[in-house]
């Protein structure tokens, strides 16, 4: 069964596009240990968002798409509480920020100590989000835009939508993951093994 921090790896590695990754890394960068990024990533293939037919692997971006857009509101629903500092999210942070004018209400923020934007908490995906989301920027923008998607209505959902599929590669204007398409015919979920030359840590998902 899927965890929310599963979608928070596999947006990792789209905001990487295409760039080599390993366990370590990933790990750190996103403020998990290396067995919660393998675990991450077996459960994703299980569930046919990540294929492994190649090198590292990578998110199959559609299937990502159609859950993202379709599911992830239903299964982890936003979880909001009142006045704390912390990491903008929705429309007070890229993109949505230079999309949507800035309301009455506070800004929406994941709650994170030390931080100078006071907002109203929305709950982040996975308790490390805010800290992953400073260390890369094209991260924070899918998170945002996540976000919007499983919390916002109308317009903000809408817009929020497009530009994920943009960053997907799922659109035509889709840049970032190109490279984590299934070919035709491909069932991701028929992908369990790694493959290619990164060493030690090429080994089999469905240990």
């Amino acid at each position: 069964m899927l965890k929310p921090q599963d979608v928070v790896v596999l947006l990792k590695i789209v905001a990487r596009g295409g760039e080599p990754w390993s366990y370590s890394l990933l790990a750190w960068e996103l403020g998990m240990s290396a067995s919660e990024v393998h675990a991450a990533i077996r459960r994703s293939a299980e569930a046919g968002l990540f294929r492994a037919d190649r090198g590292w692997g990578a998110p199959d971006c559609e299937a990502l798409e159609e859950f993202l857009v379709h599911g992830l509101r239903y299964v982890w629903p936003p979880v909001r509480g009142g006045l704390v500092h912390g990491v903008p999210t929705l429309t007070a942070a890229a993109p949505l920020a230079g999309l949507v004018a800035p309301g009455e209400d506070p800004p929406a923020v994941w709650p994170h100590p030390g931080e100078a934007v006071r907002g109203l908490a929305l709950e982040p995906l996975y308790k490390s989000v805010p800290v992953a989301a400073r260390r890369d920027p094209r991260l924070h923008e899918l998170l945002v835009l996540v976000d919007a998607i499983r919390g916002a209505r109308g317009t903000v959902r809408d817009l929020a939508i497009g530009e994920l599929r943009a960053r997907l590669g799922t659109s035509e204007a889709g840049t970032l993951s190109e490279q984590a398409r299934v070919p035709p015919g491909q069932d991701a979920r028929d992908a369990n093994t790694h493959e290619g030359h990164h060493g030690k840590e090429r080994q089999r998902l469905h240990r």
